[in-house]
């Protein structure tokens, strides 16, 4: 009876926490089909707010192209650079490691807004400002230093012995890296990786600093200039476009997480 009790108030408290998660997003995705005067769709529900996303300026595929380059860069760059610094970091001994190591931990602490004005002056220096190439290093800045404490921390907890053994078996360094401690680190580079993909998918602060081009406009940037357009806030569009941005993230968060 003791165990019984226990798994049902277990489910009971599981399926409050998931309908109270998961009832902002189901109210949205039927608020964006709904008749409403203030919105696109007025009368019966279907899709006239989604029709009004995507015809609007530039037109949703093209932001959501911007959206897709940008976080691919991203996850790109942030991967590359964390994996071969969190390999270092985790294997190797230099002097000021250490030092180094909390330095970079500590721009963590850094609210990153304050950090926009010097990539914004370099990058007009460099012809990156107004740039999704650009865009995309700014972002991989911000999601370094947690990327590499991730990927430190994943390789310090690989055994020394299955690195030592492929040594003495003849692999270089970066031959260890790849065939040997990344298949134990996966699910440190997925967590990482995912994690540079939300950032830089939802990021509105870092586009606004540094997109002036309507063309160029991640998905975000998009959205907040339709919704508080010259004719008023439309908020059936606006929820047409949260379920469209949220796609992508449900996609790849329910895929990767285990």
């Amino acid at each position: 009876m003791r165990v019984a009790i226990g798994r049902a108030s277990y489910y009971v408290f599981a399926g409050g926490l998931a309908i109270t998660f998961l009832l902002p997003l189901v109210w949205t995705a039927v608020a964006s089909v709904s008749p409403h005067a203030a919105t696109a769709q007025q009368k019966g529900y279907g899709f006239g707010n989604y029709q009004v996303l995507a015809d609007y300026d530039a037109g949703l595929l093209r932001y959501l192209w911007n959206s897709s380059v940008v976080s691919a860069l991203t996850v790109i760059f942030t991967l590359v650079l964390s994996i071969l610094g969190g390999y270092a970091f985790a294997r190797f001994r230099f002097w000021g490691r250490d030092t180094l190591f909390l330095v970079i931990i500590a721009i963590l602490m850094v609210p990153s807004v304050t950090l926009l004005v010097p990539p914004y002056v370099l990058f007009g220096e460099i012809g990156l400002r107004n740039n999704l190439l650009g865009l995309a290093i700014v972002m991989t800045l911000y999601q370094l230093p947690f990327a590499m404490f991730m990927m430190r921390t994943s390789f310090e907890a690989v055994p020394r012995e299955l690195e030592e053994s492929a040594l003495v078996d003849g692999c270089g360094t970066f031959a260890v890296l790849r065939w040997i401690l990344l298949r134990a680190v996966w699910p440190g580079v997925l967590t990482a990786g995912l994690f540079a993909f939300l950032y830089a998918w939802n990021d509105f602060i870092v586009p606004l600093f540094l997109i002036n081009d309507s063309a160029k406009y991640p998905l975000p940037l998009a959205m907040a200039n339709l919704r508080g357009g010259t004719s008023g806030a439309n908020f059936g569009v606006a929820e047409a476009g949260v379920v469209v941005m949220a796609i992508p993230c449900l996609i790849l968060f329910l895929h990767l997480q285990r």
